[in-house]
């Protein structure tokens, strides 16, 4: 797959032993780390959508600890060389792997597992409660030509 401008993936190690796991999220000498904002979780139940938004002054960078979703980003800037352009991840317990989504690219996720998806994302800002980082379209907007329905071969 050919990734939006700007947008990196990290595949998650999984250290196992006989105690349990250990994964590394995201670290300071990560080649794509820019600034700590804040770290935060937000979940889906089976089916739910949460889609779409932006940032305008933020980066994020979004795995998912639990579960599965299918994490889809759009490019909407007009003067990228990947305008247009769809990327499609399936992440979490099966495919864990971080990514880091630019401002203004356009993203939301889908829980496509059994139970609740939890979701982690470190932007590189603070939420600001006055005055929120977010531009919004819904889930079926017809500016973005994506179907969140599942494909059945």
């Amino acid at each position: 797959m050919e990734l939006i401008e700007g947008v990196k993936i990290k595949v998650l190690k999984v250290i196992p032993d006989e105690r349990g796991r250990l994964v590394e999220i995201l670290r300071r000498d990560d080649d794509f780390f820019e600034e700590f904002g804040q770290v935060y979780i937000t979940t889906a139940y089976p089916g739910v959508i949460k889609a779409w938004h932006a940032h305008k002054f933020q980066d994020d960078n979004l795995t998912v600890i639990k579960g599965m979703a299918k994490v889809v980003l759009c490019d909407l800037r007009e003067k990228s060389p990947t305008y247009k352009r769809i990327n499609e991840f399936f992440v979490g317990e099966y495919n864990p792997i971080l990514i880091h989504i630019p401002k203004f690219i356009w993203h939301g996720f889908k829980c496509i597992s059994e139970k609740e998806c939890i979701v982690l994302n470190i932007p590189t800002n603070v939420y600001n409660y006055e005055n929120p980082d977010e531009l919004r379209l819904p889930y079926n907007t017809s500016e973005i030509p994506y179907n969140w329905e599942r494909v059945n071969y």
